[in-house]
């Protein structure tokens, strides 16, 4: 998907990808700003306490750092949102500021998606995806699974056109 030409990092994207990218993006957004909430369990994964042990230094720290921690995560959702090309698809560009931004924004959105999904460290999602379509082809869960497998691909491809 992602390749590298000349000092950009070049993908094109069909009218449906952008959609969800924007969707993705847009719900990071939401859950940083309106729908922020320290108890919910995906805000627990994307601002992990530092000091696990010590509720009262990871308090401590995340009052110094919460707020730029979240800007930038922010940002670099928005940095997805600005790089996106119309509703009608078609070619993104991204410098190595910009496909940085985009490699830590999809980390963010896999993350989100993975707690909500229930995905942990050693689950097999091409199971996860075939227990869900056998369940109920149409279910939101194979959507939401099938995006999850998306943007782990999506960001495999950028991450080793980086390296390349």
């Amino acid at each position: 998907m992602f390749r590298r030409r000349g000092g950009r990092y070049v993908a094109t994207f069909a009218v449906d990808e952008v959609r969800v990218l924007r969707k993705v993006a847009s719900e990071v957004v939401g859950l940083l700003t309106d729908g922020f909430d320290h108890d919910d369990p995906v805000v627990g994964r994307l601002f992990p306490d530092v000091y696990a042990d010590d509720p009262a230094s990871a308090a401590e720290v995340r009052r110094y750092t919460e707020g730029d921690l979240k800007t930038a995560k922010i940002d670099q959702a928005g940095a997805i949102l600005a790089a996106l090309p119309g509703d009608e698809g078609g070619e993104v560009r991204l410098d190595a500021e910009a496909a940085e931004a985009w490699l830590r924004a999809l980390n963010d959105a896999r993350l989100a998606m993975g707690v909500r999904l229930g995905v942990k460290e050693g689950t097999d999602l091409g199971e996860e995806l075939d227990d869900a379509v056998a369940a109920d082809p149409s279910s939101t869960r194979v959507f939401q699974l099938s995006v999850y497998a998306y943007l782990g691909y999506l960001q495999e491809s950028l991450l080793n056109a980086l390296i390349d």
